[in-house]
């Protein structure tokens, strides 16, 4: 199975009963922005991607997002969010939600890895248009 293929396999295949070498998965991804997925949780995938600039304001109307930076610095600008109009700032080891519904644009002014947890199927892009930066769906690494 070459390392992006679409999965829907048994658990072994699903990244599950197994170690996942993180930092191993991050040195096979070349491109910024385009998560590739590692495992999956009942229907909750964990991606990981390198980002770099600034990504569109979007939203997903019908899940939350889980960012893990694992290196590097994100910042996380809200709109309309619980707090109203905010700003958070992600170092490696910590994490964030940004709850459904509410616009975000994350950036990074140098080359950060993360983690996003997600259901299936949602599009990085959010419920908008597709647009230049939106990726494939569930491509494993």
């Amino acid at each position: 199975m070459s390392h992006t293929q679409a999965h829907a396999g048994t658990p072994a295949e699903r990244g599950q009963s197994t170690s996942i070498d993180l930092a191993a998965k991050m040195a096979l991804i070349h491109e910024q922005w385009q998560p590739r997925v590692v495992a999956e949780m009942n229907d909750y995938q964990f991606k990981v991607v390198k980002v770099q600039g600034e990504f569109p304001w979007h939203r997903h109307a019908g899940t939350d997002e889980a960012f893990f930076v694992l290196e590097g610095e994100l910042r996380i600008d809200m709109r309309g969010g619980p707090a109203g109009d905010e700003t958070i700032v992600l170092r490696a080891g910590q994490l964030a939600v940004v709850p459904k519904g509410v616009e975000h644009r994350p950036s990074a002014s140098a080359e950060v890895q993360l983690m996003l947890i997600e259901p299936r199927g949602v599009l990085n892009t959010g419920d908008g248009a597709r647009s230049a930066r939106s990726a494939e769906n569930d491509l494993w690494i």
